[in-house]
């Protein structure tokens, strides 16, 4: 398509409370909800009957450097281990162009999908040159900055050096990240990269106790940025799914203290963990429902893409959503909560939505109401960020017919017509 398309209203939409609007928009944000039929015509509208319009989503955990490298890699399946040894190997070989090439890709096709913000870890590497992948996915944030909102974190390593680190951040890179459950020291690499970001004034995204019976860091985590005024979050927290109840408690109080958000990742830690468990396996999630109802900003992310750490996977955010209720047993509203307004919380973004005042960041998809939206997955969604149109997606649908109608009337036999086809018992 060309370039976005501006809109100033979206008429005869549906809402996920059943009413029918006419959504008026001024200037990239929602100046009006009326009811269908309302609104005055305008040159630049949108008819969207049919079509159930959300809340844009947004992904707080991605990782478009490795997205799509399934193909190239071939990677025997296994945990989160084999996934970083197959990784790694391949990763020497990476050129950057390469990796942009497939982040353009999957953060393209995650834009059609309904995701307007996306944020991504990419990995600071071990060897002469730490930064290449974070050269390229910068260079993928100015190409389609025009088209959605990418945020950077640096995913540091435990054998990570500070000064790559800081590099990554003088390139653009938003955010400190690591893996600090993977170190010898746990505790010690926290305080390594903790002390970086407080240096440096960013904020923090922590992959955090991504195992069911490692280590716990996520408490200490807590404690360590309470007070902190820059945007901290944590990802997986697989290991609070398993720890007992009271001592989940205790830990979940610790992160709601310090208004640390925590971002699923159903899809690859559903794959990643329990290998090792092939009786009564468990699920590997973070608990969900406890963090929900305890207040804690809550957030889901599509993760791996078809890279060693997951081999499927879309990059949608429905599917997410969908795995959250039959997984993690939310309701499918607090499920798409999760992978919209929930996440847009974590990542510290504006309010979006057919709401006045909220940006227009929008999702259009042909259904009829969320629950069949959240099933069917279907493909026909028109996309709007800023009150433009940046992606739209529409389907046709063939079905034979199990039969042909005759052309003419059959003559009239004095015989009985045998049926066209007979079927016999064996014997």
């Amino acid at each position: 398509m060309p370039g976005p398309a501006e809109l100033s209203l979206l008429r005869n939409a549906t809402l996920a409370d059943g009413s029918r609007v006419d959504v008026e928009i001024a200037a990239g944000r929602v100046v009006a909800v009326l009811p269908a039929g309302q609104a005055e015509p305008t040159a630049a509208e949108l008819d969207l009957d049919g079509h159930l319009l959300l809340p844009a989503t947004a992904d707080p955990h991605a990782h478009l450097d490795k997205a799509r490298s399934w193909d190239a890699i071939r990677p025997p399946m296994g945990d989160l281990g084999s996934a970083i040894a197959a990784w790694r190997a391949h990763a020497a070989t990476m050129t950057e162009d390469d990796v942009a090439a497939r982040a353009r890709a999957q953060a393209l096709a995650m834009l059609a999908a309904g995701t307007t913000a996306i944020r991504s870890h990419v990995d600071i590497r071990t060897g002469d040159d730490p930064t290449l992948g974070t050269r390229a996915l910068v260079r993928v944030r100015e190409e389609l900055a025009p088209l959605l909102d990418l945020e950077l974190v640096a995913l540091a390593g435990p054998e990570t050096t500070d000064r790559a680190v800081e590099e990554a951040l003088d390139l653009g890179v938003d955010l400190v990240g690591g893996a600090c459950h993977l170190a010898l020291d746990p505790h010690d690499d926290l305080a390594r990269l903790l002390a970086i970001a407080e240096r440096r004034g960013v904020g923090v995204d922590l992959h955090v106790d991504e195992s069911l019976d490692g280590p716990v860091t996520l408490d200490a985590f807590a404690r360590a940025v309470r007070g902190w005024t820059v945007n901290v979050s944590a990802g997986h927290c697989c290991r609070l799914g398993t720890l007992p109840g009271r001592e989940r408690a205790r830990v979940i109080a610790e992160v709601l203290a310090s208004d640390v958000g925590v971002i699923a990742n159903p899809i690859t830690n559903l794959y990643l963990q329990g290998w090792q468990h092939p009786t009564s396996t468990p699920r590997g999630l973070t608990p969900a429902r406890e963090l929900l109802d305890a207040g804690v900003r809550f957030a889901a992310g599509a993760d791996n893409v078809r890279d060693p750490f997951n081999p499927l996977g879309r990059g949608d955010a429905l599917e997410t959503a969908m795995l959250l209720v039959v997984a993690g047993h939310l309701t499918v509203t607090e499920a798409y909560a999760a992978v919209s307004s929930g996440a847009r919380e974590v990542m510290r973004l504006p309010v979006a939505g057919p709401v006045v005042g909220a940006v227009a960041d929008l999702l259009a998809v042909r259904g009829a109401d969320l629950a069949a939206v959240v099933a069917d997955a279907p493909a026909d969604r028109v996309v709007v960020r800023g009150g433009r149109v940046v992606a739209r997606t529409t389907t046709a649908t063939e079905v034979a017919l199990p039969w042909s109608a005759p052309l003419a009337p059959a003559p009239v036999s004095p015989e009985p017509v045998p049926p066209a086809i007979t079927l016999e018992a064996s014997r």
